[in-house]
């Protein structure tokens, strides 16, 4: 199981880097990755859930080094991260907007162990769950939501400095929906 899981990561980030390399946008070298790559996870755990999101953390990883690697946007890879994940839990049939918390709060922390900007990453992995949502008719403001608050509590899982860096960068509006967090997240920031 472990050769295969090895084999996964090598293969996400070696189409990532290929199709970065060759021309291609970050965005969708990732999505389609990340897309196929959640498909078979889903279908070998059965499920969306807490083991999905173990399984999916290497995957992640893999499209972080791939698009560092290929010197592409980490914004849009988190972003297409993101809508990979839902369109493969939507192909799978399986439940997906309750796990958008913590597919982001792994992805900062997966962008934090490879030294990537945080608030970039924030931004994306929100974009990401907007259009996600839009695209399968989800709930727009929960995805954003549950993005947001997942980056967020991951941060400051990290560091103070981290968790208001990515506060700062998921306040507010982003892709046209106001991002509402819901807490209780400690803070660094003084009131």
């Amino acid at each position: 199981m472990k050769k295969q899981a090895e084999s996964l990561m090598e293969t996400v980030k070696n189409l990532i880097v290929n199709s970065i390399k060759g021309g291609g946008s970050v965005f969708n070298a990732v999505v389609d990755a990340v897309s196929g790559a959640a498909t078979n996870v889903i279908h070998d755990t059965g499920k969306m859930g807490v083991s999905l999101i173990e399984a999916l953390s290497d995957v992640m990883e893999s499209a972080i080094e791939g698009v560092e690697e290929a010197g592409g946007d980490l914004g849009e890879a988190a972003k297409g991260v993101v809508l990979g994940i839902l369109r493969a839990g939507k192909e799978a049939g399986a439940g997906t907007v309750d796990v958008l918390g913590s597919i982001a709060g792994m992805f900062i922390k997966k962008t934090a162990h490879t030294a990537g900007d945080l608030g970039t990453a924030a931004k994306g992995l929100v974009a990401g769950a907007i259009e996600g949502a839009k695209e399968l008719g989800l709930s727009v403001e929960d995805a954003a939501s549950k993005t947001a608050t997942g980056a967020v509590k991951a941060a400051y899982e990290i560091s103070a400095a981290a968790g208001d860096k990515v506060l700062d960068a998921v306040t507010g509006t982003l892709s046209g929906v106001k991002v509402i967090l819901k807490e209780p997240f400690k803070t660094g920031k003084k009131k």
